[in-house]
């Protein structure tokens, strides 16, 4: 604060014991970011909200289980909930659209393990002793989808296969176009492989992965896996603070960020990916950071407010130009 009291900090790869509490210390004494809680929230949420336009129902009305409520999980939770409470679910009413899941089962108020960040999340006791479970203190997975039929399923637990048949094909009995992401990576840690999840649901599922899968056929569509990276949030919101020096990073500049990205994606196509392809990094930075430094001076925390906005931007863009290389002759 004292050499580089503009400059930005980007934490990264912190322990779940400190990512939260670190964050919640600083976020709003200076300017800084979490990817892992952050970054990765904000691009989830962009593939949710282009997931919720193709579902038709509202996003206050998702029920969202979460599995793996770690540092990422629960980033993630945060900020879909926040969403939903910009979209006028009361704040209450939106904790109670989600269920999370740690080392032990659903999170229950009078579990153990639960750490400060996930205790917002836990459920009642007196509401999971009226489920049909076989263990009211270890709800499993498959249990939950079954008490509470999910529409949004996330996995951040690098639990290979905890996805499975049973999981899915109950989520979908249970809705007709199941948002289902499997974010942990790499592909031997994800809960599971996007091809079952399209024979699972009939080809009905929407899907993100934390890896790149690709294109898939099932039937005669063919569906582009998204993949939910974080390169596609984190060079444009930091550009965004830069062009307009932000005093801070708030939620309202991260959500801005997911819209943006959201607002890239083509739903159109059958089978289209969720999500803006790496392939158009560029346009996506530039985007996002728009609305980041576009939230920022609404909200008063621009010291340097644009005077023109997309030329700003992309004065500020470096621009990958090489020198041509010549090889010479021996007789030269």
């Amino acid at each position: 604060t004292r050499q580089f009291p503009n400059a930005m900090l980007h934490w990264e790869d912190f322990g779940a014991g400190n990512a939260h509490r670190i964050l919640q210390r600083y976020a709003d004494s200076i300017c800084t970011f979490n990817d892992d809680i952050q970054g990765t929230a904000a691009v989830v949420l962009a593939a949710v909200l282009a997931a919720v336009r193709l579902t038709g129902m509202p996003l206050p009305q998702h029920r969202v289980v979460v599995f793996g409520a770690g540092t990422a999980g629960v980033g993630i939770a945060d900020i879909v909930r926040q969403a939903m409470a910009h979209d006028g679910l009361p704040a209450d009413e939106a904790y109670g659209r989600f269920y999370s899941f740690n080392s032990r089962g659903l999170i229950v108020e009078d579990g153990e393990g639960i750490r400060d960040y996930q205790q917002p999340y836990a459920r009642s006791r007196a509401e999971v002793d009226g489920w049909d479970v076989a263990d009211p203190h270890r709800v499993s997975l498959a249990e939950v989808v079954r008490q509470v039929k999910p529409t949004i399923l996330i996995g951040t637990s690098a639990q290979p296969g905890a996805f499975n048949a049973e999981v899915v094909e109950a989520m979908a009995q249970g809705c007709d176009r199941p948002i289902i992401m499997p974010l942990s990576n790499p592909t031997s840690r994800s809960e599971a492989n996007p091809a079952d999840l399209l024979e699972w649901t009939d080809g009905r599922a929407l899907i993100a992965t934390g890896s790149p899968y690709g294109t898939m056929r099932h039937a005669e569509v063919y569906h582009t896996i998204a993949q939910a990276n974080n390169a596609l949030i984190f060079p444009g919101l930091g550009m965004g603070v830069s062009v307009v020096r932000a005093k801070r990073v708030s939620d309202e500049m991260i959500y801005a960020a997911a819209a943006a990205l959201a607002g890239l994606v083509n739903e159109y196509r059958p089978g289209a990916s969720l999500l803006p392809s790496m392939n158009d990094l560029r346009l996506v930075s530039a985007t996002v950071a728009m609305a980041v430094a576009k939230a920022a001076e609404n909200q008063g925390l621009a010291r340097t407010p644009m005077a023109n906005p997309i030329n700003d931007i992309y004065q500020r863009m470096w621009k990958p130009e090489y020198p041509r290389l010549e090889v010479l002759s021996a007789e030269d």
